[in-house]
């Protein structure tokens, strides 16, 4: 995908309804799935990561209560359907990088759980890793 269009997509279509959302209810939690390694300086590298920090950053100003979710590797729920075929040839993996390097690895279902615990208590930090998603999950 082209950098325009990523952006667009990424961050102007999050925008636009994060603020009309915001307009109806500014108390509201918005909880949003961007990834490990966006970068929220706004001034890296990649620019993928640019975009997903300026979503980031512009969802934050926008809601109070707001979380970012920046989940690494995820392991697929059984039956999860649309799964990249990527994924699926190297889902055996899954036990041993949670093992090796647990800062990378979390499941479907852990992001899932942490989102509501997220909606519903709260958490104390906004923007939210693969070690702080797997703590919140299980809150």
């Amino acid at each position: 995908m082209n950098k325009d269009d990523y952006k667009r997509i990424t961050h102007d279509l999050t925008l636009n309804a994060a603020r009309l959302l915001a307009k109806l209810n500014p108390d509201m939690t918005f909880c949003y799935l961007t990834g490990m390694g966006t970068d929220s300086s706004e001034q890296g590298r990649l620019a993928w990561a640019r975009v997903k920090g300026a979503t980031e950053n512009a969802l934050m100003r926008l809601f109070k209560r707001s979380y970012m979710f920046r989940p690494g590797f995820m392991k697929a729920t059984p039956g999860q359907r649309n799964l990249k075929s990527i994924y699926r040839l190297f889902a055996w993996t899954y036990p041993i990088g949670r093992a090796v390097y647990p800062a990378g690895f979390c499941t479907l279902e852990e992001v899932g759980r942490a989102m509501i615990n997220a909606a519903i208590k709260g958490s104390p930090k906004q923007i939210l890793e693969v070690k702080d998603i797997v703590r919140l999950a299980n809150a």
